[in-house]
């Protein structure tokens, strides 16, 4: 059985990546004074993380339609696709999989919608992972290699500012913070769908030993990226220190405009796939 394996932008994985494996990549939607941008088209990261600060009023974002998976579904079919399995960021941060949905409806049970729980890398690389299982012809292979990825996925990240967030109301007990939370260094995690407080520091230098210590506590891995909105050095240095500790080189993300606008510039985490079986 051919089988075509769609996500979206928030993904995180790359135009090499997509096109290597086949994967339709759909782009969610960024508002700036009116003015809608396709994620990734148009505005690069590193520029729009440079303006983000100073954007005044603050931008926000959308989904894609669903006449974009309409045709985007339509399309596979006509190139020979059996069976579609649509992968997309967490219900719970998104209208992406109710779009995904409802044009699904058109094609009964040959598109399957899966909401991914998670975000970024953590929805690209259940994407990755199912997209190399659909080389099989088997969906049983890839719903295997979807529960076994969610598993072990952890998805953690440290917030520089808190302004975004704060401002996008996508996270409840944001919304009764007092103004001096702003000033600290928050790690959170997503775990199937919930954004968790890990704990605060009160400066960056405090919070990258946090990073590492929550990092070396998750190792070894199977796959590991760091991920950032406009920190490079740092993830740079990060993905070099801990490269010993995946078989592959750690991927480097400066994570989709979608979602660093909720999270804001200077946010550095990582997302690892832990080891299934580690060695002593």
């Amino acid at each position: 059985m051919k089988i075509g394996i769609v996500t979206d932008s928030t993904s995180d994985i790359s135009d090499q990546e997509a096109a290597a494996l086949n994967i339709t990549v759909i782009p969610a939607v960024l508002i700036i004074d009116g003015k809608e941008y396709l994620d990734g088209q148009g505005l690069s990261r590193e520029e729009y993380y440079g303006q983000l600060p100073a954007l005044n009023p603050p931008p926000t974002t959308a989904s894609p339609s669903s006449g974009n998976f309409l045709d985007s579904y339509q399309k596979l079919f006509d190139n020979g696709v059996e069976q579609i399995l649509s992968i997309h960021v967490s219900a719970k941060l998104s209208g992406i999989v109710n779009a995904a949905q409802i044009a699904a409806q058109k094609f009964g049970d040959r598109v399957q919608v899966i909401d991914s729980g998670q975000l970024s890398m953590g929805l690209g690389f259940q994407v990755l992972g199912a997209a190399q299982s659909a080389i099989s012809g088997s969906i049983d292979r890839v719903h295997e290699s979807l529960h076994s990825i969610r598993r072990r996925l952890r998805v953690i990240a440290m917030l520089d500012t808190l302004e975004q967030l704060k401002r996008s109301g996508r996270v409840n007990w944001m919304r009764s913070s007092l103004g001096s939370l702003l000033r600290i260094k928050l790690f959170l995690e997503v775990k199937e769908s919930e954004i968790l407080k890990l704990g605060e520091t009160r400066t960056r230098s405090k919070g990258l030993q946090r990073l590492e210590e929550m990092l070396e506590s998750n190792a070894p891995f199977e796959q590991l990226a760091i991920v950032h909105t406009n920190a490079q050095q740092e993830a740079a240095q990060l993905a070099e220190k801990y490269s010993a500790l995946v078989s592959n080189p750690p991927l480097i993300r400066n994570v989709t405009t979608v979602i660093g606008t909720h999270v804001g510039v200077n946010a550095l985490g990582f997302i690892c796939i832990r080891a299934e079986n580690p060695q002593p």
